[in-house]
């Protein structure tokens, strides 16, 4: 087992064997989590936004509606959605 000392600002120096093993560079995000026998770290991917954004409308394309055309019009679909949204809200209001 590795210790790890809290230096200032609360900042820590993980050994470089863990580093390695887990392919972490300066810059990569760990969430800490606290658990029984103290606190996990585990280490995670942040994307930026706006790329995560790209991501979302690149695989977009390649989905092909297959259902049959409804037989309202977007607009009406639209209308009827608002509809139950506004009864669902009521009870909750």
């Amino acid at each position: 087992m590795a210790l790890v000392k809290i230096k200032r600002f609360a900042q820590v120096t993980l050994p470089p064997d863990l580093r390695e093993r887990f392919n972490l560079a300066e810059g990569d995000y760990l969430e800490a989590e606290p658990v029984k026998e103290g606190i996990l770290l585990k280490p995670v991917t942040v994307v930026e936004r706006e790329q995560a954004w790209k991501r979302v409308f690149a695989s977009m394309k390649s989905v092909k509606d297959q259902n049959p055309k409804p037989k309202q019009s977007p607009k009406e679909q639209e209308q009827e959605i608002a509809h139950w949204v506004k009864d669902f809200r009521k009870p909750h209001a």
